[in-house]
């Protein structure tokens, strides 16, 4: 990778995002938690939630992720609350068809994802931003099949 591909990658926007991360810690007492990892670059996220009437009530994040994974992380932290499962399952899936088939950007309000389009191009990259809504799907999972 080139050092005009890295700038272009992390971006100070992409930088600004992974410095600001809402939501950040556990939930004292969450009714759904999930950890992903992904198994290529170590990165790590833990999902915390609390649902009410089928949307996240209570959410946080723990993110041990490259910048990227971070800024990912910062996108869903920003708009996660009051989400239902099949908005974060559609956004999870239209991130990923975004990075590794071309896909367009994730529709309202998950378009804060249009930060990481360059990472298109870098494969190695992929797992650690789907990251932080994997974990977050799975957390809501767990916490729909314990209710």
């Amino acid at each position: 990778m080139s050092d005009s591909d890295l700038i272009k990658l992390y971006s100070s926007r992409i930088l600004g995002l992974a410095a600001e991360i809402p939501h950040l810690g556990r939930l004292p007492a969450p009714q759904g938690t999930a950890r992903k990892r992904s198994p290529l670059c170590g990165s790590t996220v833990t999902a915390d939630v609390v649902v009410r009437d089928d949307r996240i009530a209570g959410f946080a994040q723990d993110v041990k992720a490259c910048a990227l994974g971070q800024a990912s992380a910062a996108v869903l932290g920003a708009v996660v609350i009051g989400r239902t499962l099949p908005e974060l399952q559609a956004a999870r899936d239209a991130l990923q068809a975004m990075l590794k088939e071309g896909g367009p950007v994730p529709g309202a309000p998950f378009e804060g994802y249009e930060v990481l389009l360059p990472a298109r191009d870098y494969k190695n990259r992929h797992a650690s931003i789907l990251l932080a809504l994997e974990a977050v799907v799975e957390a809501m999972e767990a916490a729909q099949a314990a209710a």
